[in-house]
C-alpha cells in the first residue's frame, strides 16, 4: 500500500477516535489509559505529537532527552496538552488530516492511532471498531518491523494467524485470535495477549510481561 493510501486510513482512524472523544466526560478524560503512565488526555496529546512532529524535531527532542524515550514522550505530551481536555481535543482535531510522519514511517503513524485508540477505549469499557484494512496493514508492519515497538522481536519464533482476516505469518508455536487482538499483543498489550489462544499464546504473554 502506498503512502497516500496509508495516510487516508490514518485520517479515518483519527476521525473515529474524535467521535469517541467528543462524548467523554471530564472523569473519563482523567482516567488512566492502558498506558499506565498516561491518562486518556495524555494519550491524546501523545497522538497530537505523533501527528505533528517532523523528523528533525523528533531527533532534536530525543537528543535533548538524552535518548530517554519516557522523557522524550513526556516533553512532547506537555507541548501538545492544552489547559483543559477540550483544548487538548481541539489540537488533535486540527491534526486529523496531518500527513506528517517522522522518518516517513506512515504505517507506524497508522499503528499509533490504531493501538492508542484502543488504549483509550478499552479501559473505559467503550468500543471503537477500526477499519479492518487499517488493522491488517499495521499487523503486517508489526510482524516485520521493530519500529516504535519491538513487535517483530516479540513474536520471533511464533506463528500468528487471525481468525477473521487473511493474516498468517511466522513459524513456530501457533497464536490465534482476532486480528485487532493480535495487533495489540504485538504492540505489547498484555491484556490483549491474554485473550489469544493456541500453543504459543502463553509464551507470547510471558514475553510481554517480562519486557
Amino acid at each position: 500500500m502506498d503512502a497516500a493510501a496509508v495516510q487516508e486510513l490514518t485520517h479515518g482512524e483519527r476521525r473515529r477516535l474524535v467521535e469517541i472523544l467528543d462524548r467523554l466526560t471530564p472523569e473519563q478524560w482523567e482516567a488512566t489509559s492502558a498506558c499506565p503512565r498516561w491518562s486518556v488526555e495524555g494519550v491524546v496529546a501523545h497522538l497530537s505529537a505523533a501527528a505533528s512532529t517532523t523528523t528533525r524535531q523528533w531527533i532534536v527532542s530525543i537528543v535533548r532527552s538524552r535518548f530517554d524515550p519516557d522523557r522524550h514522550n513526556d516533553r512532547l505530551i506537555a507541548r501538545h496538552r492544552g489547559a483543559t481536555p477540550g483544548e487538548t481535543l481541539e489540537t488533535f482535531r486540527g491534526l486529523v488530516a496531518s500527513r506528517t510522519a517522522a522518518a516517513g514511517a506512515h504505517v507506524a503513524m497508522l499503528g499509533e492511532v490504531v493501538v492508542h485508540a484502543q488504549d483509550i477505549v478499552r479501559p473505559l469499557g467503550l468500543e471503537l471498531v477500526p477499519d479492518q484494512t487499517a488493522v491488517l496493514e499495521v499487523a503486517r508492519f508489526f510482524a516485520t518491523k521493530d519500529f516504535a515497538v519491538n513487535s517483530r522481536t516479540l513474536v520471533r519464533g511464533l506463528s500468528l494467524k487471525a481468525d477473521d482476516a487473511p493474516f498468517d505469518v511466522g513459524s513456530g508455536p501457533l497464536v490465534t485470535g482476532e486480528l485487532l487482538t493480535l495487533t495489540l499483543a504485538m504492540a505489547g498489550r498484555a491484556d490483549a495477549a491474554a485473550e489469544l489462544a493456541g500453543p504459543g499464546a502463553e509464551e507470547l504473554l510471558h514475553r510481554i510481561e517480562i519486557a
